[in-house]
């Protein structure tokens, strides 16, 4: 039996990885990338088939946050040129939770802006939740900070469907994100929801100058606690944030840390999440191989690819969306053209500033 064989078999049977192996996925040169992927893959198939779960996020409040997460463009640390602006009106709410239902997504993920919801607040979640579940037939996963049981229990009874509260990074390595809280108060949040019955969601920035070891601590984690949702996150470097650019990843590196989720979470919704775009680039639609989720129309403050595209995409790679509407059917009846070189571009000799090779 082979490396790749052996880790699709101790998946499927929900057996660990030793931290070697762990290792060995992530770093070792001598593994074939393809058939890593392909590993990975037999193991997503045997849970989600080839469904891919579209998320689309809501940003419902930007900025204001009175936490120094040195990842984050809205922690009051941050000195990131972005819009602030309070929580949205019900109506916008509302508005886009119809137009993320209808571009086709299986789940609704609101955020919200600070250190954790008071009593007002989540009498005022419970409110929009019980009415976005009124009106549309799709998931709702609410991200407000930190949480305790009682406000857990008030939005699991008005129909939350999960509860995102991610761990980021381990344990050992969080007091180098942040002060103004700590992993255990993250870890108690998390704890909070599952203990009310909410189903979790629960991941990782990955490109924050971490470890290996840590990254595969908070994979661990995440399998002791089954999470059930996993989003990846690869770190952004939005100008102004006091991490800065910390990232240093490749694509080959990205889709590494994926199957690693992968093997040790086997049955998790495993979501490739913010910066895909931007880290995997032309690799970045052998994410569907590990991960069964992704993030439509972009993150928090960042764009993403526009959701056309990534609808193209999954249908390309002969996957489908699980939604009461097709790829087809949201994607249009739209009809592709290549575009016409302009005389610029024919007669490139007349123009000066033209060069493949980068100015001194």
């Amino acid at each position: 039996m082979t490396f790749y064989e052996e880790l699709t078999r101790l998946a499927l049977n929900h057996q660990p990885i030793s931290e070697p192996d762990c290792h060995r996925i992530l770093k070792d040169p001598e593994l074939n990338l393809l058939l890593l992927l392909q590993a990975a893959y037999q193991v997503r198939y045997a849970k989600w088939e080839n469904k891919v779960h579209v998320h689309v996020i809501n940003n419902a409040q930007n900025g204001h946050c009175p936490e120094d997460c040195k990842y984050c463009a809205q922690a009051k640390s941050s000195e990131s040129d972005i819009q602030d602006y309070p929580l949205k009106s019900d109506e916008e709410i509302l508005e886009e939770a119809r137009q993320a239902y209808e571009s086709g997504a299986f789940r609704y993920c609101m955020v919200f802006a600070g250190r954790g919801p008071r009593p007002k607040r989540v009498e005022k979640l419970a409110s929009l939740i019980q009415e976005i579940k009124a009106k549309y037939p799709i998931e709702v996963c609410v991200s407000a900070g930190l949480l305790d049981e009682q406000g857990a229990k008030q939005l699991k009874e008005a129909g939350l469907d999960r509860l995102n509260h991610n761990l980021n990074t381990s344990e050992s390595y969080y007091n180098r994100i942040c002060s103004t809280h700590d992993y255990q108060d993250r870890m108690n949040t998390l704890k909070a929801g599952k203990s009310v019955g909410l189903s979790l969601c629960s991941g990782v920035i990955v490109g924050m100058g971490e470890t290996d070891d840590d990254l595969i601590q908070v994979a661990q984690e995440l399998r002791q606690l089954e999470v059930p949702s996993i989003p990846v996150n690869f770190y952004m470097p939005i100008q102004g944030t006091p991490l800065g650019s910390a990232s240093g990843l490749s694509p080959q590196y990205c889709l590494r840390v994926l199957c690693l989720f992968r093997f040790l979470n086997p049955s998790s919704e495993l979501r490739v999440s913010a910066g895909r775009e931007f880290h995997l680039r032309s690799l970045e639609v052998m994410s569907l191989y590990p991960a069964n989720s992704l993030f439509l129309d972009g993150y928090l403050n960042a764009k993403g690819s526009q959701a056309q595209t990534t609808l193209q995409m999954i249908k390309d790679a002969g996957f489908s969306i699980c939604s009461d509407f097709s790829v087809d059917d949201v994607l249009g009846k739209t009809t592709l053209s290549p575009e016409l070189k302009s005389l610029k571009d024919l007669k490139k000799a007349s123009d000066s500033s033209f060069s493949l090779v980068p100015k001194a």
